[in-house]
């Protein structure tokens, strides 16, 4: 796995200079589209040079996309997004916020799986009803990694970057506790019965959402303490955030709770007691800087990554149809999921319309889904919901993350 990473990592490094020097893109973006451009010779060299390709099929299948971005990648990347968010900011969306990281996943997932399975049946694609829950559930809570690394370089209002930034923060948590109560629904259909499966269903929401939310916060006041009694020493400052990350990530797994959300509350509830974007004695500077550097690095391996698992992909003319059609659909139901929450809140803008288009248009897929289809295996639709969650990813990133300064600026014109 070290030798895949490496690669990876080298990789990631090459193509960021490339693209800092020649496309001058988002990097996120340029690190993908050269990963996908990468992809080409590799696929090409298939028959030609089969060690070639068999070589880079075992990086990308070794670096093991899903335990590398759930056991740490992800830890690392929420962390120090929610460092930066304010919360103070937050505490004034947190309405919007919580319906959309909750009712808003939920009314996706349901949406999303109930018009696929229906598209996958018109096509005469075997996936079944609880498969395509599963797929509504995996694709529905927006990428916090995709989001905040897109959102840094488009120009929106505040209010509304903290709504998108929030939700994407806490919805993935949120999303994968949907995922894994479809799941065990779908692997324990016939076992046991539906008051046994709402039991287990009901205790793994408690464990993982709550249980997150309680052990990051008090992780977070323990790192909090430790920070500001070596207030002189930024370098131990450092260590121990990098060890409250790795340690709780840790603990979370061991305690059986959402590692997303804890690291989330940990870093908010750290980020806005350090003040960390201040800059004012070391210890922020040195922190700041730190999981900066390490945010920018970490969210190249991941886009690399994503680009290049295409290759691992069975080509099917049929999944792509399909794969296109939920694209439509995944839109249509990030609209209803936006809509319906949001017009329950009092709103003080004139046309509240244009927010809920931003936000159905900045609601990106990332890293996350595709790690969650990755261990789906064959016997739950693997193949058939892999295929069509890499092209809705493949286009909320490109079409998606490139366009969204522009459709920002066309709507407030």
């Amino acid at each position: 796995m070290f030798e895949s990473f490496s690669i990876i990592f080298s990789i990631a490094a090459l193509f960021s200079v490339i693209n800092y020097k020649f496309l001058k893109l988002p990097n996120t973006i340029g690190l993908m589209i050269l990963s996908l451009m990468l992809v080409i010779p590799i696929i090409a060299s298939k028959n030609i040079f089969p060690e070639f390709y068999e070589f880079f099929c075992n990086v990308v299948i070794q670096a093991d996309f899903k335990t590398l971005l759930f056991n740490g990648l992800l830890s690392f990347m929420l962390f120090a997004g929610a460092l930066h968010v304010n919360l103070g900011a937050l505490a004034k969306e947190r309405k919007s916020i919580i319906l959309f990281a909750t009712t808003g996943v939920l009314i996706s997932t349901f949406i999303v799986g109930g018009l696929v399975y229906f598209a996958a049946q018109l096509m005469s694609i075997e996936l079944a009803l609880i498969h395509s829950l599963l797929f509504g559930a995996l694709i529905s809570p927006t990428d916090p990694i995709a989001v905040m690394a897109i959102l840094k370089k488009a120009n929106i209002a505040k209010s509304l970057g903290i709504k998108i930034e929030g939700e994407s923060l806490f919805n993935d948590g949120i999303g994968v506790v949907v995922f894994s109560g479809i799941l065990l629904i779908a692997t324990a259909m016939g076992e046991h019965n539906s008051v046994e499966i709402s039991k287990e269903i009901g205790l793994l929401f408690l464990e993982e959402a709550i249980g997150g939310l309680i052990y990051g916060l008090v992780l977070g006041f323990i790192g909090l303490k430790l920070i500001q009694s070596v207030s002189k020493n930024p370098q131990l400052a450092v260590m121990i955030s990098l060890a409250i990350v790795l340690g709780g990530t840790t603990g979370a797994f061991m305690l059986h709770v959402s590692a997303p959300l804890a690291m989330v509350v940990a870093g908010l509830f750290i980020g806005n007691k350090v003040n960390v974007d201040e800059n004012k004695n070391p210890v922020q500077k040195a922190i700041n800087s730190f999981w900066e550097i390490l945010d920018d690095v970490f969210n190249g391996i991941l886009f690399v990554l994503i680009g290049l698992a295409m290759h691992l992909l069975d080509f099917n003319m049929t999944y792509l149809l399909l794969g296109s059609v939920a694209i439509i659909i995944v839109l249509l139901a990030r609209f209803v999921s936006v809509f319906l929450p949001y017009s329950l809140l009092k709103h003080t803008e004139e046309r509240p319309i244009k927010t809920i288009a931003i936000l159905t248009w900045g609601g990106l897929r990332g890293g996350i889904s595709l790690a969650l289809a990755l261990s789906l295996s064959e016997s739950l639709s693997g193949t058939v919901i892999l295929f069509i969650t890499y092209v809705v990813v493949l286009f909320s990133i490109l079409v998606q993350g490139l366009s969204i300064g522009t459709f920002v600026k066309k709507i407030y014109r």
